[in-house]
């Protein structure tokens, strides 16, 4: 019996669970943050980031936005302060746009290498051999016939 009730009250415990309600403040702060990289990680967003410097960028991300600044104008004040390379994708002006440029220019040098190396492999590597002339046909019977005698 004691088993029937205690099953009971496992089963129903779910049922007095209240529901997590998110905050918009931090759920604004994580967006603005995730398009943010960590300074001092590997390529790591600061939303994800644990390291101080991330911390320290999600409080000053949140005093921003309780203080009613845009996300342009945010962001606006991380790239002042570190630069384009704040920006987990880079803009395609300035330096940026040898980040876009690079896979692009790197796939038409290579096919175009490619194109030309294969070019030069499949063309005969050396010229086809001129017609023998009569006097030479001649020569090479007359040797034939020798060797085979």
């Amino acid at each position: 019996m004691r088993c029937l009730i205690f099953l009971f009250l496992l089963v129903s415990l779910p049922v007095f669970a209240t529901q997590v309600t998110e905050d918009p403040l931090e759920r604004q702060v994580l967006d603005i943050a995730k398009d943010l990289r960590c300074t001092v990680c590997q390529n790591q967003p600061v939303s994800e980031s644990n390291a101080d410097l991330a911390r320290d960028m999600r409080a000053i991300i949140r005093e921003q936005v309780q203080a009613g600044k845009s996300r342009d104008e945010i962001v606006k004040y991380f790239v002042d302060r570190y630069g384009d390379y704040v920006l987990m994708s880079p803009p395609k002006r300035g330096s940026g746009a040898i980040v876009w440029a690079g896979p692009l220019t790197l796939i038409v040098v290579v096919g175009a290498s490619g194109f030309v190396f294969l070019r030069r492999r499949l063309r005969p590597s050396m010229p086809p051999t001129p017609p023998l002339s009569k006097e030479d046909a001649e020569r090479v019977r007359s040797a034939r016939k020798l060797s085979n005698t």
